[in-house]
């Protein structure tokens, strides 16, 4: 009997340990997965705020207005349109 109850209780020892080992990895996964969904939200966000950055810079009067403030471009007048003919 002496064997069987040594058998027995390393056995139990290593189930115990293989629960530890496992609640461990278990808590060490769900705060990884806490960390990917939080990052998540900032990216999401982030993102959104780009695409309305990106929808505002693509309106007409934005493009305009950077032309001439920026590029120092002009409407065309007929005074300095110049016509190319083909013959």
């Amino acid at each position: 009997m002496g064997k069987l109850n040594v058998l027995l209780l390393v056995g139990l020892i290593a189930s115990a340990l293989l629960l530890v080992k496992t609640a461990f990895e278990s808590r060490q996964l769900y705060a990884a997965l806490d960390s990917a969904k939080a990052e998540q939200q900032q990216l999401d966000a982030e993102y959104k705020r780009l695409d309305a950055e990106a929808r505002q810079a693509g309106t007409n009067l934005i493009v305009e207005r950077t032309a001439r403030e920026k590029l120092r471009m002009t409407r065309p007048t007929p005074g300095v349109t110049t016509y190319v003919f083909e013959k």
